[in-house]
């Protein structure tokens, strides 16, 4: 994977002094790196070791959905149905190299934190709906595992077949926590859940989670994402 990406600009916070792990963590669709910035002091615990939160900003484009609007976002959206990404056919919904460009962007950020003296072994990866989708497509391709995935009211941006094709051998050793709400409206919980599924036919063990709420997180799920992040720390 191509680690020589332009470095994005980030929101950072470390919760102690000399952090030994970091938390990367990508934002929705036109939110920007603030946007979750607020969820640390209720996430972290006070056993945990010393994070870097790093929240990246996504590139500014135009997203077809909306009208061509130019805004904050991981790839371009070409059209709103989910079906034709999960059979194999017809236009994949999420723009194949908006796709990669932000792996490679997430990648550069990654090697960063390994320069900074943090390995790949205690980082984390996590994302936020149109974030989360990145989050699972980086972390299949992963020669060198990271310490876990965590995919929020998201879905797997590639059909199967495509994703399959680029899975590393190594990836799904990759802990994976995922989590959506019953009531989404924007990636329904259905979808998450294929997504989920798929991703456990191609060898990784996911955690899912579903929760009484939109497409949003709620305090239940930031505990249950904070004791898996635990278990995490722990290992």
């Amino acid at each position: 994977m191509n680690a020589t990406a332009p470095l994005l600009e980030t929101v950072e916070f470390e919760t102690g002094p000399s952090p030994t792990w970091t938390v990367l963590w990508l934002h929705g669709l036109g939110a920007d790196g603030h946007d979750f910035a607020p969820i640390v002091p209720e996430l972290a615990r006070r056993d945990w070791p010393a994070l870097r939160f790093v929240f990246p900003h996504a590139p500014v484009r135009p997203v077809t959905i909306n009208n061509g609007m130019r805004m904050r976002a991981w790839y371009d959206i070409v059209h709103f149905d989910f079906d034709a990404l999960h059979a194999d056919a017809g236009r994949n919904r999420a723009d194949e190299a908006g796709v990669a460009e932000s792996v490679a962007q997430v990648e550069a950020l990654i090697a960063r934190e390994n320069e900074r003296g943090i390995p790949a072994e205690r980082i984390v990866l996590v994302g936020f709906s149109q974030g989360g989708a990145i989050t699972l497509s980086a972390g299949l391709r992963r020669r060198v595992p990271l310490a876990g995935l965590a995919g929020l009211s998201t879905y797997l941006p590639e059909a199967p077949a495509l994703a399959a094709a680029a899975l590393q051998r190594a990836a799904t050793s990759q802990p994976l926590f995922m989590a959506h709400g019953q009531f989404d409206p924007v990636v329904p919980a259905a979808i998450g859940l294929r997504s989920s599924q798929a991703m456990k036919a191609m060898g990784f063990a996911p955690e899912w989670h579903e929760y009484p709420m939109a497409h949003q997180v709620c305090a239940e799920e930031i505990r249950d994402l904070g004791d898996w992040l635990s278990r995490r720390f722990a290992g």
